[in-house]
């Protein structure tokens, strides 16, 4: 890979001068160059929201959309861009005329948006496409776009404005992309057990970037040996053949015994002498005093202070004198001096859907007590924001890939065994091994008899306790957006619809198992459907070799296949992984045959499927996305 050198004379001028530009890393929050205004992506509620951070309160509140991840302001304002993931769309916002003035679509999943400091062109990371956008902002179009990685989020700027750099989300490695050729220059690997990297931020003055993410150590099955929250820093300048590029620091020993989980976002100041660190899952940050020896990197300054509930977002003010961190599950932003001390709250939006299913969010995303002891460990750690971690655990049962969440409410029993029927009976891993949290539910559980048999079955979790059935709802309430796979809502390619047949036909019996609206034939009640498809013949298999049937909706955004993610495609799943043709029959398939069926697959869904089936379970709430026109203004804005 080529290597190229960078100019750093333009940064120190900048930082020499005191100047402060607005979007050069992603985030959920932007300081507009002159500190007067913030800009906020509520995830949540749909929203996005302009605070005047003199008067400290909110000006505007404008519905955006289904999850708006990124903001950045244009130039000085008073425009600004937001992106919205899960209706690939691009917002140009007014903080003056108060309105959306524009709607740009885009490619899928649009995640991180920074721009250049003359305002004429923005960059939006995609996260499954692994792209990059090239916006021409004046225009309000999409000038290019570059494939660069698989699952692009974090994206930033280097000084000189000649590079963007981007993390892959599920295993932490940054990419170097030339903005002139859109090219992918550079690549600085990770550790293997490296992953969920969602930020990344470029130091002002020297060629470093730091990278916030977790360690997942997957040959270990406990509240303390898992997974570990980490900051990486990554050298940008060309180092003499054999030196290394990248080091990573453990943040759970950072404070000594004070254990802080899921690091989100780092901000530096202005100078670059100072890195602001967020940990979402203990509600904790760290300012630390970045050092210029490419080994120790940072020096903690004092203790780990707590921010709020479930911090996103940490940005700091041009002058360096004031950090905002969004503490999302409080749907308001902190101020603090530079040295953490709390000078204000902004209620920011309107609190997101029912109070049962905030409650459910806190717990599924908090590594305390009572879900966790230890502190190193939450729900959302495997399952960020519902999705995989892209890992497969060397779990007691065997190899066990991490699943997606969308769609649990119809598609019961959980678990690649079918060892639960209930989201409750997620009791038992909160009070286990993994965990080693006090529980949510104040009853005795029946233990295991044997290692084959299912207590949880047995027990009966739902209704034990608000706090066991909230974390249900919650859990219970992703939905699934169609497949950009798809020629449309309800529509199919021509290759598509020619596998649509081979999946439906009596021959290939695909159908039988993934059948109804959901691809499964999974019920909640027992005799479970359980199916031996060949799979289950590892050594380090302890139950098998039958599993549950999983849903085939969304399929395409997996990236291993079958329980033990075996398989690297679905072409592998339909011939490698088939022998005996016991996963449906597929040995007389031609290559055409079989390309025409993956693009069935990776199409599902290209409709919605129903919200009611007879597999329904009851602890959920429907979820609908704010995307309307409204707006709200002042004290209303931020909850009166």
């Amino acid at each position: 890979m080529a290597r190229f050198s960078f100019v750093f004379t333009l940064a120190a001028v900048l930082a020499a001068a005191g100047f402060a530009t607005a979007g050069s890393s992603n985030s959920l929050l932007d300081v507009s160059p002159d500190g007067g205004k913030l800009l906020v992506a509520n995830t949540d509620s749909g929203t996005v929201t302009v605070v005047d951070l003199k008067t400290r309160k909110v000006t505007l509140e404008l519905a955006a959309g289904d999850h708006p991840e990124g903001t950045t302001w244009v130039g000085t304002g008073p425009v600004g861009l937001v992106t919205v993931y899960g209706d690939d769309k691009l917002l140009f916002v007014d903080a003056d005329q108060k309105k959306i003035v524009h709607t740009l679509k885009v490619d899928d999943e649009p995640y991180g948006v920074v721009t250049t400091r003359d305002g004429a062109f923005a960059y939006v990371s995609h996260d499954y496409p692994g792209t990059v956008s090239e916006i021409d902002v004046a225009a309000r179009a999409v000038k290019r776009t570059f494939k660069v990685g698989a699952g692009c989020r974090g994206i930033a700027l280097s000084t000189d404005e000649k590079t963007l750099y981007v993390t892959e989300f599920f295993t932490a490695r940054l990419i170097a992309v030339d903005r002139a050729s859109g090219k992918v220059v550079d690549k600085w690997e990770p550790h293997s057990a490296d992953n969920l990297a969602r930020h990344v931020v470029v130091h002002p003055t020297r060629p470093k970037a730091y990278l916030s993410h977790i360690r997942s150590r997957v040959n270990a099955f406990d509240a303390r040996g898992s997974i570990f929250p980490q900051l990486s820093f990554c050298d940008l300048a060309p180092k003499p053949a054999g030196e290394k590029r990248r080091r990573s620091l453990a943040m759970d020993t950072y404070n000594n015994v004070y254990v802080v989980t899921n690091p989100w976002e780092a901000a530096l100041s202005p100078d670059g002498t100072k890195i602001y660190t967020i940990y979402a899952g203990t509600d904790d940050m760290n300012v630390s005093r970045t050092i210029d020896d490419d080994y120790q990197e940072v020096e903690r300054i004092g203790r780990a202070v707590t921010v709020g509930k479930h911090p996103r977002a940490v940005r700091v003010s041009p002058d360096g004198k004031e950090v905002y961190v969004y503490n999302t599950l409080d749907y308001s932003v902190s101020v603090l001096n530079a040295d953490l001390k709390k000078l204000a709250s902004v209620p920011v939006c309107t609190p997101a859907h029912t109070p049962e299913w905030r409650r459910g969010k806190e717990l599924f995303e908090t590594a305390k007590q009572p879900m966790g002891s230890a502190r190193w460990i939450a729900c959302s750690s495997c399952h960020p924001d519902g999705l995989t971690d892209g890992r497969v655990w060397e779990n007691p049962e065997g190899h066990r890939k991490t699943p997606n969440l969308f769609g649990l409410a119809h598609t019961h029993p959980l678990h690649w065994s079918a060892d639960r029927d209930e989201v409750q009976d997620f009791e038992y891993t909160v009070r286990g091994k993994l965990m080693q949290g006090a529980g949510l539910a104040r009853h005795p559980l029946k233990p295991r008899k044997t290692f084959t048999e299912f207590s949880e079955l047995d027990q009966k979790t739902a209704n034990l306790s608000p706090d066991l059935d909230a974390l249900a709802v919650y859990t219970n309430s992703y939905g699934f957006r169609l497949s950009p796979h798809a020629a449309g809502p309800g529509k199919l390619t021509a290759e598509a619809e020619r596998g649509k047949k081979l999946f439906f036909a009596a021959e290939t019996k695909c159908a039988t198992c993934h059948s109804g609206p959901y691809f499964t034939d999974g019920k909640r009640e027992r005799p479970f459907n359980l199916h031996d498809v060949g799979t289950g013949d590892a050594p380090t298999e302890k139950l098998g070799p039958k599993y549950d049937t999983p849903t085939l909706l969304g399929v395409y955004r997996v990236n291993t296949y079958l329980h033990d993610g075996r398989a690297k495609t679905l072409a592998e799943v339909l011939t490698t992984y088939n022998k005996g043709d016991k996963h449906g029959k597929t040995s007389h398939l031609t290559p055409t045959e079989t390309d025409d069926l993956v693009a069935f697959l990776k199409s599902l869904p290209y409709e919605q499927p129903p919200d009611e089936t007879p597999n329904t379970v009851e602890h959920r709430i429907k979820m609908k996305p704010v995307t309307g026109p409204a707006v709200v203004t002042g004290a209303a804005a931020s909850g009166g």
